[in-house]
């Protein structure tokens, strides 16, 4: 990763932790669904980004939002799961010929299709382990599978409209 997209996923994060922080952090729809469009910059993080510095990022961005959200460590916690089992879903969802380095993991990328499979599970695990450490001794199972699945649907929804509104588009030839 050359200092230009350095730069601009930083910008980027910065940019979602901060409509995270002022616009998505009392939205529900029903109150069920939550939006972590966050996750949004730690999914779209370049195919060869080692482990421990996506580990790191996913952890920094978490509690940056922790503190924001006053939820001690929830963000972050899953977060880093979510960077944690990244690199395992990508290894089960990897094409035939392998990813090419100068693709991103983005809609514009590598297509819909490809996008929903990779990060509705990811998005999935992320809100299972938010919503179980959230609820944790209230006994409500069913309410933490309810609120996973449609918050993952909800952020995963959102995550396409925004890179279909927003991330450039890539050239054909």
């Amino acid at each position: 990763m050359n200092f230009r997209n350095l730069i601009s996923f930083i910008f980027l994060l910065l940019i979602l932790g901060l409509v995270q922080i002022l616009f998505l952090k009392n939205l529900a729809l029903f109150g069920v669904a939550f939006c972590f469009l966050y996750l949004v910059g730690i999914l779209s993080l370049p195919f060869q980004i080692r482990e421990i510095q996506l580990l790191l990022i996913s952890f920094g961005v978490g509690l940056t939002i922790d503190v924001f959200y006053d939820t001690i460590g929830l963000h972050a916690s899953a977060a880093t799961l979510l960077a944690f089992l990244r690199p395992l879903w990508l290894k089960i969802i990897r094409p035939n010929g392998g990813y090419d380095d100068s693709t991103q993991p983005t809609l514009q990328e590598m297509g819909l299709g490809w996008f929903i499979s990779y990060s509705l599970p990811l998005t999935f695990a992320f809100c299972l382990l938010f919503f179980t450490a959230d609820q944790w001794g209230s006994g409500a199972f069913l309410g933490i599978l309810n609120k996973s699945l449609f918050s993952s649907i909800f952020t995963v929804v959102l995550a396409i409209i925004v890179q279909l509104l927003f991330f450039k588009r890539r050239r054909g030839i």
